[in-house]
């Protein structure tokens, strides 16, 4: 199991957290399109580090094409000498429409048709293949030797594709060569939902599950005041219609329903009361310090190849390399 890190911050932090993560014994860390953009951060922390592996999760593709994608990938991939991983989510609707001003339809089909897109292009810089890409939503058809980027030795990025629905996850199986889970994910989801969909996905590619992996960031409390602020977060995400499957899983959609209506009203305080320990539990790794390294092995082992604990950031730096390297033993 590979345990990563975030570097969700301004640029002008980026060498020196990336620095950090790897003196730590991170293995990876990653980026994603919140408030900033998700590719820039990675040539800084390329520049920045030597070993660590440096992937968007996620970077929005349907704010872009994938021909702009793939030259993103292509540089960032030769400029880290093989260690940049391209994430890639959906986001919603109205963020596509409304915030990027780009089309939204058929996402499943689209996102797949994108990575496919980008294979097409890569294999044209790669091996010379003509490009002759034609597809439902994307064509790519036009490459002169003045747009076709210096070669590179490294293999092309891998590509990892964020999903929570059954049909997403499948797709994912099929087509990509890893998943982002959402942090808004439980044990049982992934074992009765996520990795029986992945599966499929992997059956109809003729894949075997140890070419593929499955990355997930944890939520993580070790004690009261983190534990409150987790709350918060599990509520914020369980509002989210999109994420109703996994409530209804356990039971719980009613709650789903009533923190959707206080999500309407504006009641974001009172949400992460409707989060008692049960619910907490199955979201989050809660544990002491000197148990969390256990508790993690413990959430991970046999369904997830890496994950991102939230980990305090009141953690000391002596704490964070402690819990890394009993997580190794």
């Amino acid at each position: 199991m590979k345990v990563d890190g975030g570097l969700f911050c301004d640029l002008a932090r980026v060498p020196e957290l990336a620095g950090t993560l790897e003196k730590q014994g991170y293995d990876g860390c990653w980026t994603g399109e919140i408030n900033h953009d998700p590719f820039l951060p990675l040539l800084l922390a390329a520049e920045h580090t030597s070993r660590l592996e440096l992937g968007t999760s996620i970077a929005v593709a349907f704010a872009r094409n994938p021909m702009t994608v793939a030259n993103l990938g292509w540089d960032l991939q030769t400029y880290s000498q093989g260690r940049f991983i391209l994430g890639l989510g959906t986001q919603i609707k109205p963020h596509i429409e409304k915030r990027f001003s780009m089309p939204w339809s058929h996402p499943v089909r689209r996102m797949r048709e994108f990575v496919l897109a980008l294979h097409a292009i890569w294999s044209t810089w790669k091996d010379g293949t003509p490009l002759r890409f034609e597809g439902e939503f994307y064509t790519h058809k036009l490459m002169t030797p003045m747009f076709t980027p210096e070669p590179q030795p490294y293999p092309v990025p891998k590509v990892f594709i964020a999903a929570v629905g059954e049909a997403m996850t499948e797709m994912s199986g099929e087509v990509a060569d890893g998943l982002l889970a959402h942090a808004f994910t439980t044990t049982r989801y992934l074992h009765e939902v996520t990795i029986p969909a992945l599966q499929r996905g992997m059956q109809r590619s003729g894949r075997d599950r140890a070419d593929f992996e499955l990355a997930c960031p944890v939520f993580v409390a070790t004690d009261d005041d983190t534990a409150a602020s987790i709350r918060k977060q599990i509520a914020f995400y369980g509002s989210t219609p999109a994420y109703r499957k996994v409530l209804e899983l356990h039971g719980w959609g009613d709650a789903a329903t009533e923190l959707h209506q206080l999500s309407l009203q504006g009641k974001w305080d009172a949400m992460g009361s409707l989060i008692d320990d049960e619910m907490l539990d199955a979201f989050a790794v809660v544990a002491p310090v000197e148990k969390l390294a256990a508790a993690l092995r413990s959430r991970c082992d046999g369904v997830i190849d890496r994950v991102m604990p939230s980990l305090p950031p009141t953690f000391s730096e002596d704490n964070v390399t402690a819990v890394l390297k009993e997580l190794r033993q």
